[in-house]
């Protein structure tokens, strides 16, 4: 079963944020709605968006696909 919410965690200031996955994409850029830093999260190297990078769940792609080295997204 497909999971579309995860918790994504700051690596600047540890905020948490629920967020609802795109079911069909990564998403390579998160705006940090964290009053404290306003960070822009981009994915880790190697990882496909900040899901995979930041997440508790990996995105929609990976979980389908079974791929985490970014490939489902290119």
């Amino acid at each position: 079963m497909i999971r579309f919410q995860s918790s994504i965690t700051c690596p600047n200031c540890g905020h948490r944020a629920s967020e609802t996955m795109p079911a069909d994409a990564c998403l390579f850029f998160y705006d940090c709605d964290c009053k404290g830093c306003g960070a822009l999260l981009k994915p880790k190297t190697g990882d496909c968006c900040v899901f995979c990078s930041y997440g508790d769940v990996p995105c929609p792609p990976v979980q389908t696909m079974g791929r985490a080295d970014g490939a489902c997204c290119r």
